[in-house]
């Protein structure tokens, strides 16, 4: 009877492990644009009206960051 040796069989994974550093990468942007859109909390007077919710940074730059890391996430998705 012939015994058949069992090979060293390595997991195939969908993508190369380039692709997965870029995805990587990609929700590290998508985090800090989500963490530019924080404001502060007005925790002391939770009527006041805080101006700061209309900051350049809220308003343009973060939605900017979220939507390159989006846009990111695809090219990591795609590259071959």
């Amino acid at each position: 009877m012939a015994t058949k040796q069992k090979e060293a069989v390595e997991p195939v994974f969908a993508l190369p492990t380039k692709n997965y550093r870029l995805i990587i990468i990609g929700f590290i942007i998508i985090i800090a644009g989500f963490a530019l859109m924080v404001g502060y909390s007005s925790v002391d007077d939770p009527v006041a009206f805080d101006p700061s919710i209309f900051d350049f940074r809220r308003i343009t730059l973060a939605p900017c960051v979220v939507l390159f890391g989006f846009l990111f996430e695809i090219y990591a998705i795609m590259k071959n």
